[in-house]
């Protein structure tokens, strides 16, 4: 699920938690209290262009606890970048994406009239955001957002979106069914929180109504509004991979300088051509550090990282849009990325779930997204076969649960050439603390010190037993 700029504050809010907050995984919230809360917002300043009709109509009958426990576990970790692409930009949603290019050929060829967007751009925002269409999110939005507007923290913030989802439905834009996203309310093809959909959701298909749950044409142009009006500079690019060729100088998105400046300190593109001179400025992005790919990215970048505050979300959605402009299914870049362990996409994802469901672990649907009881189950089965138990999904496990003696993708530079230490699979005695009754899959790791694991943070978790368990959440 990601976050638009008018909800950034909320997911930076949940990134430093106590243990305390987390461990109440039970939330046990009072319907009086919720029943009062909504009589007493009914009635607020916050609710005043918001009718007494339509709020009873869609007011909730008991607050839904599974948004507070959500609220209270947000990410708190740093995951490689490799990984972070690779979970966005596999091969899968290339393809997904360059069959939407030509099924939306007529709208996006509209859209870049009006708007100036490159097509390309349009779908790598679409793509990465709800997976061209097909991933929108199954909470019901009143709610979920009636509940965080009552209870726990960032109510303020949750009362004006509470209000908005409102106003969408009263102003007929939105059927009230099709009111259904993620826990914190962001919603449709574009992944928009209601503030933002009021803010800058567009009729496109000239139907009346701003839909942009089924309207893919409403959706796109949307997504280019919002680019536009972040900034968005038509005719630019948002950046090349670059070849550093020794430089060793400043860095940084936001250190912008001309492309004259970047080709005078000797930087190319990968095949030893000089930067085409398209951009009016451009920063260098090294997310892996100098041992890894390198980007020269303008304000168009900018614009994409304005959706999410994300550089490696920005980069995903760069990515996606040059491979599906030029229908490439190759998600490597030039330069490979500084590890001996690469990250894996869906397909590879969903081998290694049922592999370890055919191990006996109960880990739910097999749906390619690595969740907490996927990596949990991967770390058991890690310190069972006797390697570091850090609990990721990369080629190297892969191979491993799966007896596959091949990389997932070919290797784009012998191991060897890899300058940077990466973690390698090592026998480790295991520190276990296991009750006796605990069901298969469980992991539970004696309280010491935080697995020292470069690129990676874990989430101490106290158990109701008593115990605790490092948890490396997504």
């Amino acid at each position: 699920m990601k976050l638009h700029t008018s909800a950034l504050v909320l997911a930076m809010s949940g990134i430093m938690l106590s243990q305390t907050a987390f461990s109440n995984d039970s939330a046990n919230l009072s319907n009086s209290e919720f029943q009062q809360c909504l009589s007493t917002l009914k009635n607020s300043s916050t609710f005043r262009s918001v009718s007494g009709a339509t709020f009873e109509k869609y007011r909730p009958s008991q607050p839904d606890p599974s948004v507070i426990r959500s609220l209270n576990y947000q990410p708190e970790f740093k995951k490689d970048v490799w990984d972070y692409l690779a979970s966005l930009v596999d091969s899968e949603r290339v393809q997904d994406g360059i069959r939407a290019k030509h099924e939306q050929a007529d709208v996006l060829r509209r859209i870049e009239s009006y708007y100036g967007v490159k097509p390309e751009h349009v779908l790598g925002v679409w793509g990465v955001e709800s997976n061209f269409g097909q991933t929108l999110g199954k909470k019901n939005l009143f709610d979920s957002l009636a509940t965080l507007s009552c209870f726990d923290r960032r109510q303020s913030y949750f009362r004006g979106e509470y209000a908005n989802a409102l106003k969408i439905v009263q102003n007929g834009d939105i059927h009230p069914e099709d009111m259904t996203g993620s826990w914190a309310g962001a919603f449709g093809q574009t992944q928009f929180m209601p503030s933002t959909f009021l803010e800058l959701a567009v009729d496109f298909d000239g139907d009346g109504r701003k839909d942009l749950v089924n309207s893919k044409a409403d959706a796109l142009a949307s997504t280019a509004n919002f680019l536009v009006k972040r900034g968005y500079r038509p005719g630019e690019p948002w950046g090349y991979e670059v070849r550093l060729n020794g430089y060793n100088g400043s860095s940084g998105r936001r250190n912008k300088q001309s492309i004259n400046h970047w080709r005078t300190q000797g930087i190319t593109l990968p095949n030893g051509q000089p930067i085409p001179n398209n951009m009016a400025s451009a920063g260098l992005l090294l997310p892996a550090g100098r041992q890894g790919p390198a980007f020269l990215v303008g304000k168009n970048f900018d614009t994409f990282y304005s959706y999410n505050a994300s550089e490696n979300y920005a980069l995903a959605i760069a990515q996606l849009s040059d491979l599906v402009r030029d229908e490439n299914t190759n998600t490597n870049f030039a330069t490979p990325w500084p590890t001996d362990d690469p990250g894996i996409g869906r397909r590879a994802s969903k081998e290694i779930q049922q592999a370890l469901i055919n191990a006996g672990y109960d880990i739910g649907a097999v749906d390619g997204i690595i969740g907490d009881n996927t990596r949990q189950a991967i770390m058991d089965y890690q310190r069972k076969v006797g390697v570091t138990p850090d609990g990721r999904a990369g080629q190297k496990f892969h191979r491993l649960i799966t007896g596959h003696t091949a990389s997932i993708q070919p290797a784009q530079t012998p191991v060897q050439s890899i300058t940077m230490p990466t973690p390698q699979y090592q026998p480790v005695q295991p520190t276990i603390s296991t009750p006796a009754a605990s069901a298969v899959g469980t992991v539970t790791i004696k309280p010491a010190t935080t697995p020292s694991n470069t690129g990676t943070t874990y989430r101490r978790v106290i158990n109701a037993d008593g115990s605790s368990s490092w948890i490396l959440v997504e």
